[in-house]
């Protein structure tokens, strides 16, 4: 039997992935469905920021399990809905038990929902601005390795997306932040070589069509 490069693990449908899903049942959906992935659609654009914004402190898995009571709790992420919330819906959320309540967090997610729209007024659409930060191929590592990816906590395009999000009035978006926003929404596919989404994302993202 071959043996199964670091950072790669075979699941029970014999499969070869990346090592970090666990096995997880969530994490394994996530995994395959979703994890690198090009996204051009702005409300899922803000969700993911948004997330990511509240994971920090936390594992992703642990906002992953709460997304859906996340979704409710925000309107769907609808950004435009999300900008006019008042004091009185942040003391409703700081009273959910289905979300993260914090409330630093809670009013970042109001505040940059009401940046966003600054954002489409200027870009065209978030995604449109997002994919901006898309690093050049010669940028890339040729090969991605366990030892690479776990290396690349933040890239330079991240904490350049950081940087430019946080002088335009944004918050919670810190450069380990933005990364994993980017890994997670097709921007870079950081799949392992030797996982077998590696090559589906790799087709996709030739697919996909810039927003911009």
């Amino acid at each position: 039997m071959p043996q199964i490069a670091e950072g790669l693990l075979q699941s029970d449908d014999k499969k070869i992935r990346c090592k970090w899903h666990g096995n997880d049942s969530d994490y394994l959906k996530y995994h395959d469905t979703e994890w690198g992935y090009p996204v051009s659609d702005d409300r899922h654009l803000f969700e993911k920021i948004s997330l990511e914004g509240f994971q920090a402190g936390l594992s992703w898995l642990t906002i992953l399990r709460k997304r859906d009571k996340f979704r409710k709790a925000f309107d769907n992420f609808d950004y435009i809905k999300i900008a006019k919330y008042n004091e009185k819906k942040i003391l409703h959320l700081l009273d959910d038990q289905g979300i993260i309540r914090h409330r630093g967090k809670i009013e970042a997610t109001i505040n940059n929902a009401q940046k966003a729209r600054d954002l489409i007024d200027e870009f065209g659409s978030l995604a449109a601005y997002f994919w901006r930060f898309e690093p050049e191929v010669s940028a890339r590592p040729k090969k991605m390795t366990a030892k690479i990816l776990f290396s690349l906590a933040q890239t330079k395009e991240s904490q350049a997306m950081s940087k430019d999000l946080k002088k335009r009035g944004w918050k919670f978006v810190g450069p380990t932040t933005c990364y994993a926003f980017m890994q997670s929404m097709g921007i870079v596919n950081d799949h392992i070589e030797g996982c077998f989404c590696r090559p589906i994302c790799d087709r996709e993202r030739k697919k996909f069509k810039k927003p911009f």
